[in-house]
């Protein structure tokens, strides 16, 4: 788009192209006035000159150029020769100002012409009628040419804001699945690493405790706990990574695979009974949606993976989910030393948790029990309000 010396540069341009027009309509039309003399040409280049700001200001150009060219046209000298620069002064006012300017303008226009060439006769009244018809077309053609102009403009707007609607869109997406897998990367990880830990100090305890009556039994079986552990590990992980390497844009739920659900407690709560703690799990058959499921097993698995990391020796966890009021009710309580040790740096997994619900609609609830030990307890509704970035 040109600059200001542009466009200036054209405007020059275009009023002596005007002026040239002007001249040859001096040449040629000899039946409408006399040629003009010094006077008339000097006029005639004075409203050339003026037309040069009609952008700038279409009103003002307009003003100056109704004095000059009534002084032209009371010389008496040739009429057509002005008309290019008038309707283009005209076109100027109506496409550049509101609808409203363009009437009183043209309003004014008519009505000084129309006085003055009636005061002289009606032939010259009937020949003013003939011109206002093209004074009232140019004042047609600006107003359109605005309006056409708003609506491009509108529509540009309306495309401009509707990419940037889908950058920033696109942009919540994104975040949101990174959000998603750091949160399964942090339960997945979590849970494995907490039950390894686990299984691998009952191994080091039994080759420990008494070398002379080795129970390998005891130690294979917790050997085979841990690479269970570590092949559901490896294929949750396997999962996840996938769902990277398709990229955000791609990850739907058929890329991300079958969500986890209620149906999966039971693998939770046998693996943290591999890990020492006794698990009082009880599920009540329900139609959960597939992201409340999910929720509710992320919320355990993030819940039973605390307990056991934190709640001490001869660890009691109780494992409820039950349905009422239209929401999934979770909770688990363990009877172990309950707050988390001041050796253990702040972690996200109560935060995790409070997230996974808030996705589904639902609260979550967790701390210290009065009578000892910790408890989480979560509502989520069986119909969710936001599915934002759960799996």
């Amino acid at each position: 788009m040109p600059g200001p010396a542009g466009r200036l540069r054209t405007d020059v341009l275009f009023a002596l192209v005007m002026f040239a027009s002007s001249g040859a309509v001096v040449g040629v039309v000899r039946d409408n006035g006399e040629p003009p003399g010094v006077a008339g040409w000097s006029l005639l280049v004075a409203a050339h000159v003026v037309i040069v700001w009609r952008r700038r200001a279409p009103l003002g150009v307009m003003l100056a150029l109704i004095a000059i060219l009534m002084s032209y046209h009371l010389l008496d000298v040739n009429h057509t020769a002005p008309m290019a620069v008038s309707m283009c002064a005209l076109y100027t006012v109506a496409s550049r100002r509101r609808p409203l300017y363009a009437v009183l303008v043209g309003a004014s226009v008519l009505t000084v012409m129309l006085s003055l060439k009636f005061s002289e006769g009606m032939a010259e009244g009937a020949e003013s009628l003939r011109i206002s018809g093209w004074i009232v077309a140019f004042l047609l053609l600006g107003v359109y040419v605005r309006m056409h102009r708003q609506y491009v403009a509108s529509v540009l707007e309306r495309a401009v804001r509707a990419e940037r609607t889908r950058e920033e869109e696109a942009r919540r997406r994104v975040a949101e699945e990174r959000l998603r897998v750091a949160r399964d990367l942090h339960d997945l990880l979590a849970h494995s690493i907490t039950l390894v830990g686990v299984q691998t100090s009952v191994a080091a305890h039994v080759l420990t405790a008494d070398p002379d009556r080795l129970d390998r039994a005891a130690v294979a079986k917790a050997l085979d706990d841990v690479a269970e552990t570590c092949r559901s590990a490896r294929g949750e992980l396997r999962a996840t990574l996938e769902v990277l390497r398709s990229g955000a844009e791609g990850a739907d739920d058929e890329a991300r695979g079958p969500l986890p659900g209620l149906d999966g407690l039971p693998d939770l709560a046998e693996a943290a009974r591999t890990a020492g703690a006794e698990v009082d799990l009880s599920v009540t058959a329900c139609d959960a949606p597939p992201v409340v499921g999910a929720a509710a097993y992320r919320i355990v698995q993030e819940a039973l993976t605390n307990a056991v990391r934190h709640a001490g020796p001869d660890l009691t966890v109780r494992v409820a989910v039950r349905v009422a009021d239209a929401a999934l009710n979770v909770t688990v309580t363990d009877d172990g030393v309950g707050a988390r040790a001041p050796s253990h740096a702040p972690g996200f997994g109560l935060v995790g948790m409070r997230e996974r619900a808030r996705t589904v609609g639902g609260t979550l609830e967790a701390g210290p029990r009065p009578d000892g030990g910790f408890m989480v307890s979560a509502v989520l509704p069986l119909a969710p309000v936001s599915l934002g970035g759960l799996t």
